[in-house]
């Protein structure tokens, strides 16, 4: 699990990647970045909810499931539906807004 060193303070992540999980497209790396985008939405989802002095029973209730479903999602375990996630956001007095990405 050691990262490639290009040199002492620089490291090529991607090489790490292609190590750990697979060349670009294959499907051990496209998993892993299911998983990676899973946990970093719950990661926002839960963060939010804490912000606004929530739990999560009172999040499951405003949204029409269980506590149970809102801690598997913030763990990363599943990935929520769009509109799921939609009403998670309004019961939290937060939306999703679409901009235009910056170019690259």
């Amino acid at each position: 699990m050691e990262l490639k060193e290009v040199n002492k303070d620089l490291y090529d992540y991607d090489a790490y990647l292609d190590e750990q999980y697979g060349q670009e497209g294959t499907p051990e790396r496209e998993a892993f970045r299911a998983e990676a985008r899973n946990y970093m939405l719950g990661v926002m989802l839960r963060d939010e909810r804490k912000k606004q002095h929530m739990t999560q029973a009172q999040l499951a209730e405003k949204v029409g499931t269980n506590k149970t479903y809102i801690s598997r999602i913030e763990k990363g375990l599943i990935e929520p539906g769009f509109n799921l996630v939609v009403r998670m956001l309004g019961a939290m007095g937060r939306r999703i807004e679409i901009v235009d990405a910056m170019p690259i």
